[in-house]
């Protein structure tokens, strides 16, 4: 059965010796506030672009139109 968890890799730099192992508590803690903060980023974005479009649509100018006209 392949292994599920997440795994962290430390380097050491002297010797490049790589240590593979399960994250533990913490780091699954730091790995989900992580990604929740990276969702949130998308939707941030996607949500901006959906408001852009809107102005965009109502106004009739395409994206590339609203370019040339802002510069």
């Amino acid at each position: 059965m392949p292994n599920t968890k997440p795994q962290v890799t430390i380097v050491n730099a002297e010797t490049g010796e790589e240590i593979i192992r399960d994250a533990n508590a913490e780091e699954l803690k730091q790995i989900a506030k992580d990604e929740a903060d990276h969702k949130a980023r998308i939707a941030k974005i996607e949500a901006k672009e959906i408001a852009k479009q809107a102005i965009l649509d109502r106004i009739g100018l395409t994206a590339d139109e609203a370019k040339l006209i802002l510069g």
